[in-house]
């Protein structure tokens, strides 16, 4: 059964197709094949072997956050420990679902909406939402289809390639290897810019307030809830002013 759209909502023009969002993925499979392809071969390096380094990526995907826990693990730290310090990492996917629902106009298919959930990470969720608040109208979930499988086998792909490439392929090149690790924040800022407004520098900037806090007083887990958390008690503060403004 699917959700209802509001009402009053109407939707010209295009839809945007599976084919889009196959194509507008290739900026995000491009970053993700060299960092798998670097998470593969660390993976094998630390004493998992290729399936286990496969499986890591298909089934938690969790990008840099597997690199934590396959270290831990390998250090000798429980598997709970271990999990219990990914998800405090990831704590903010929670939040991504009910951001873009908030967007969306159309009314959702669960089936559908159940598969790209599953691929929304942070670079996935950028791009929504850039979608979404460029054009809301063309945004469909074909194309969330598109972007969010083609993601994830990217980075199922370079992972594979990376664990049957044989261990330190990289261990030459310190340079290559810190740029790897560089390169997913850095597409996942060039999304952010592409969908910022002047009127969320507030909440921009308590984000960054609250994320700077976090890192410096406690640990980078703590440094992204605090960030997420500043900033959207920032942007709920801002909306009710707003509207204490205009009831008067």
């Amino acid at each position: 059964m699917e959700s209802p759209a509001p009402l009053g909502v109407t939707h010209n023009g295009s839809d945007a197709t599976l084919p889009e969002g196959i194509r507008d993925s290739l900026p995000i499979v491009i970053s993700y094949l060299p960092v798998a392809f670097a998470f593969g071969l660390n993976a094998t390096r630390l004493g998992f072997s290729p399936l286990e380094s496969l499986f890591f990526s298909c089934i938690i995907y969790a990008g840099a956050s597997q690199f934590v826990i396959t270290a831990m693990l390998a250090a000798g730290s429980s598997l709970w420990v271990a999990a219990l310090t990914v998800m405090a990492m990831d704590v903010r996917h929670v939040l991504y679902g009910p951001s873009l629902r908030s967007r969306i106009t159309r009314s959702l298919n669960k089936k559908k909406t159940a598969v790209w959930a599953f691929g929304l990470t942070d670079e996935v969720f950028a791009a929504a939402t850039a979608k979404l608040v460029r054009d809301n109208r063309r945004w469909t979930e074909n194309w969330m289809l598109g972007i969010a499988f083609c993601s994830w086998l990217s980075w199922v792909a370079g992972t594979l390639i990376g664990a049957y490439s044989g261990n330190g392929l990289l261990a030459d090149y310190p340079a290559v290897e810190a740029a790897l690790s560089f390169m997913l924040p850095a597409l996942f800022m060039s999304f952010l810019l592409a969908s910022f407004q002047r009127k969320q520098s507030l909440s921009v900037a308590a984000s960054l307030a609250g994320a700077l806090a976090g890192v410096t007083l406690f640990s980078i887990p703590a440094a992204i809830l605090a960030g997420i958390v500043c900033g959207c008690l920032t942007a709920v503060a801002e909306h009710l002013r707003k509207e204490a403004a205009n009831a008067h």
